[in-house]
């Protein structure tokens, strides 16, 4: 499991930032680095993500909480003390399974858009969401990492990334391949399980968190449902956001971050 180590490496281990599907943590690189002056982060490239070799293969894996365990098995060996946990999108969600599976590895969390759907959406395999099938059809080879850029840049989910944030994407977000292209890192065969699959209940998961939580919500197409938002503690709807709420507004996310650490420190 491959992880970005920001701040001094004297320093136990304070955050572990986990990202969302089909990216990376290099793509919060200009979120996370500026906290590096004072508190120490790992931010992780989950299973079929980024440098991370750890098996994905899709035909065995249809299980959030396996995210989670993968989380759990990283703090055993690099974290020696309690940590925040926190994430977006998907790694969102495996934080707060990974809290509530194991508390005592957790002093709190913050979350940023977790995935807690309707439960008539996580009733069955979703292989006929439109999200789903523009995964699958997803262009997963480029001449170069410029080319997936100048493709990339303005449209869809990156419209509202800067330049710099979609440069980080790009560099850990694609591989070199043996014909001199370049491939996503992130294959949309794994990608497009976490849609298709939503194997968990907010209920369960609230009513077993023991831990302090912050969460915030986009303004516009959240993936925190009505039945999260009624459950969930402090979650707080942040204006004029979408579902990439962490890279339109590093800032916030940094106090956030920066004021877990220090309040449960």
């Amino acid at each position: 499991m491959a992880a970005l180590d920001f701040g001094p490496a004297d320093r136990p281990v304070d955050l572990v930032f986990s990202h969302a599907n089909g990216l990376n943590a290099r793509t919060y690189r200009s979120v996370l680095a500026p906290l590096a002056s004072d508190i120490r982060i790992l931010a992780l490239d989950l299973r079929g993500h980024g440098a991370s070799t750890l098996p994905a293969d899709p035909d065995n894996w249809t299980r959030w909480a396996g995210y989670a365990e993968d989380l759990l098995a990283l703090l055993d060996v690099a974290a020696d003390q309690p940590v925040v946990l926190g994430g977006h999108s998907i790694g969102a969600t495996t934080s707060l399974i990974a809290a509530v599976r194991d508390p005592a590895r957790v002093r709190s969390l913050v979350l940023f858009e977790p995935v807690l759907l309707p439960q008539e959406l996580r009733a069955a395999p979703l292989w006929d969401d439109p999200m789903v099938k523009g995964t699958l059809r997803r262009r997963e080879a480029f001449p170069d990492r410029a080319a997936a850029m100048a493709s990339y840049r303005g449209r869809g989910a990156f419209a509202t990334w800067s330049e710099e944030q979609l440069a980080d994407y790009a560099a850990a977000g694609f591989r070199d391949t043996p014909a001199d292209e370049v491939s996503l890192a992130c294959r949309p065969q794994w990608e497009v399980l976490m849609y298709a699959y939503q194997e968990y209940e907010p209920a369960e998961l609230f009513g077993g968190l023991s831990r302090p939580t912050r969460i915030f919500a986009s303004e516009q197409g959240s993936t925190v449902g009505a039945e999260a938002r009624a459950l969930a503690p402090r979650a707080e709807i942040v204006p004029g956001t979408t579902h990439f709420l962490p890279l339109e507004r590093p800032l916030l996310v940094r106090e956030a971050l920066q004021a877990a650490v220090r309040e449960s420190g």
